[in-house]
């Protein structure tokens, strides 16, 4: 296992990235001949997770544009540099998209951090999920270590005005009931949460840092361990998380990017962990489509550091046959199968600092 934080070998090619990543932008969304590629919405700040309401919209996390706020060493443990320590503000939102592309915003001001000095990275609402008519948001930029003393990461619920209210503190969760193989050198007092899913009438959240999965009832915000990753496969940074009659579970993995080196798991409801599918690279997103297909979006299929341009759609059949359906895409952050039988995908989800800089993309599988 490496001692150097995955993103702390991220950040100090940033300089390096953003370059390559203006440079690639007329290369970006490159579909294979398997699929048709559209963009749907503009003007994002680092879009994340998203998914389809009962109302047919789709609704999409924004990790926002971070903040100014600040806390020390004295009122809360804090991420060592270089990736802290970290700033925050109250810039991310949740907004929603009508069929014919009108944006509302659903719900303002919500935490947001970045980290620090190099400001490259920012996270804040980073999924949404239904149950029923009820809307929940995953937060992953608020908590003590990313500037914010007042407010913890954790799931809200989105009320009818805009208006929302804390359903659980992952932040406090995760601080007394330690996984059993942390990473120092990637640690984050109030984790970094990245997917959550709705099934069987409860909230499942992924944790990559840490390296856990966590179950939340939403009506009295009980929080149970599904499974800890890090006690048998270590530091591998899971991420995306998906249910087809069972839960899979995808992951980032460490950096530099090695291709091919990830896996999806099985995740059983004993919370065992079995590989169902390998070979796969950095992986951010996983949907069920027509068939029991499962699409898995790739980030970065390029050795070395994440490079615009180089993120993918790969298609698993339920025989285990593979085939890549869209290439091309600049750092893909989220995705959802829509009621249409199409994918839904946060593209340009981090990387330059710029406002405005992520879309949602349309992509017709065929």
């Amino acid at each position: 296992m490496s001692s150097t934080s995955p993103r702390v070998r991220l950040l100090r090619r940033l300089g390096i990235l953003s370059v390559l990543l203006l440079a690639a932008l007329a290369l970006a969304q490159t579909a294979a001949a398997a699929a048709s590629v559209t963009v749907f919405a503009t003007g994002l700040n680092n879009p994340r997770g998203l998914e389809f309401g009962p109302d047919g919209q789709l609704y999409v996390a924004e990790g926002g544009l971070g903040g100014t706020l600040t806390t020390t060493s004295a009122q809360c443990e804090q991420v060592p540099p270089i990736i802290g320590p970290y700033t925050g503000g109250f810039t991310a939102d949740i907004v929603r998209f009508a069929r014919n592309g009108t944006e509302t915003v659903v719900a303002s001001g919500l935490p947001s951090d970045q980290t620090g000095p190099a400001r490259s990275f920012r996270s804040g609402v980073a999924d949404v999920a239904f149950i029923g008519h009820r809307l929940y948001a995953l937060l992953a930029g608020a908590g003590c270590s990313h500037g914010h003393i007042d407010v913890d990461n954790g799931i809200i619920r989105v009320n009818n005005d805009g208006t929302t209210t804390q359903v659980a503190d992952l932040s406090a969760f995760i601080k007394v009931n330690p996984v059993a193989n942390p990473d120092p050198a990637d640690f984050e007092p109030d984790g970094t949460w990245y997917s959550m899913v709705a099934a069987r009438g409860e909230l499942y959240a992924v944790e990559p840092n840490h390296g856990e999965v966590d179950r939340v009832d939403p009506w009295t915000g009980a929080i149970r361990r599904v499974v800890d990753v890090s006690a048998s496969q270590g530091h591998i940074v899971p991420t995306a998380l998906a249910y087809n009659g069972n839960f899979y579970l995808g992951n980032l993995g460490e950096f530099p990017v090695v291709p091919g080196s990830e896996t999806v798991f099985k995740l059983t409801p004993s919370g065992e962990l079995k590989p169902w599918a390998t070979g796969l690279t950095t992986i951010l997103g996983l949907a069920f489509g027509h068939r029991h297909r499962m699409y898995v979006l790739e980030t970065s299929n390029h050795a070395g550091a994440p490079t615009p341009g180089m993120g993918d759609i790969v298609r698993i059949d339920p025989s285990g046959a593979r085939t890549t359906i869209v290439s091309g895409l600049t750092f893909p952050t989220g995705m959802t199968m829509g009621p249409d039988g199409d994918l839904w995908v946060s593209n340009q989800g981090f990387g330059p600092t710029l406002p405005g800089f992520g879309e949602i993309l349309r992509i017709h599988p065929n």
